[in-house]
């Protein structure tokens, strides 16, 4: 199911490739203290964990931002036919393309692909197995990469670390680079004419966050900051995957407070339904999720 919505002249679309209870909370988040789940299953339940199951609920999706002329694809998920040691990744076969197509963000159309980090649930649709070979799904759009995660990993590989972000390095990201699509940002940068690019470093070291303002409107694509809106109310609450854990609770605190002072809707890639919110609180009395109501 798509679900659209829009901020003043954008129209925001997020396509859901899947969505389910995937991880335990003793994996997601490792160091989750007594009660830090327990004080808010109330809200918790059963849209982002399923406390019969002990698992969060975790959605992969994209996001599309249609701006005037523009068609712009936000993270690209998992993908299709990529060989992933985790189960929930592997060899995934699902219609994402058809869903895209029904966002308006058929592969011809898309002119920007943006990426808020380099992992491997956020490049798989960059690429598409084509004549034995990954090719760029989108051959009309620039790829926008985060300029710090791509150094670093350009050079392990090129160091020989042909393992880099599970495979999706070498199948998702460098088939871009090779075709000549790819542009580097960072903080600062503008996209498309309507995304201000923030840096917010933490889950990794390069991780970006894209800003649109229009109509007295505000969001703010967040990828990874949260895994879930349990860590809006335990902001110090850090996901397995947090590659800079010492930096991420401090980050993920200030994210909150300019969301918050911005009213800006948050869109978060792996929030369970609605998918998307509002910040309220501040850093004294604490902070709180509230999704976005759906007429």
């Amino acid at each position: 199911m798509n679900y659209s919505r829009r901020v003043g002249d954008a129209t925001i679309t997020n396509v859901i490739e899947y969505i389910g209870p995937t991880h335990a909370h003793e994996y997601l988040f490792p160091d989750m203290k007594e009660g830090d789940l327990e004080r808010h299953l109330d809200w918790m339940a059963p849209h982002h964990y399923v406390p019969s199951m002990r698992r969060f609920v975790i959605a992969m999706q994209l996001w599309v931002v249609h701006w005037r002329d523009k068609v712009i694809v936000i993270d690209t998920g998992v993908g299709n036919a990529k060989p992933r040691r985790p189960v929930r990744m592997n060899m995934l076969s699902t219609l994402t393309p058809l869903w895209l197509e029904a966002a308006g963000a058929t592969a011809d159309k898309v002119t920007h692909v943006v990426t808020t980090h380099l992992h491997p649930d956020h490049v798989g649709w960059n690429t598409t197995w084509t004549d034995g070979r990954w090719v760029p799904t989108f051959p009309n759009a620039r790829y926008l990469t985060p300029k710090t995660d791509f150094d670093l990993n350009q050079e392990l590989y090129a160091a020989g670390d042909r393992g880099l972000l599970l495979g999706a390095f070498e199948d998702s990201v460098l088939p871009i680079c090779e075709a000549g699509l790819m542009d580097l940002i960072g903080d600062g940068d503008q996209i498309a004419g309507c995304l201000e690019v923030e840096a917010m470093p933490g889950h990794t070291a390069g991780s970006l966050h894209f800003r649109l303002r229009s109509g007295g409107e505000e969001a703010v694509f967040c990828g990874d900051i949260m895994h879930s809106p349990l860590q809006v109310a335990v902001p110090g609450l850090n996901s397995y995957a947090d590659m800079l854990p010492e930096l991420a609770p401090a980050t993920r605190m200030r994210f909150l407070e300019r969301a918050a002072e911005r009213h800006a809707l948050v869109l978060p890639v792996h929030f369970g339904y609605p998918h998307c919110g509002y910040i309220h609180g501040d850093d004294q009395q604490g902070y709180r999720f509230e999704p976005e109501v759906r007429s």
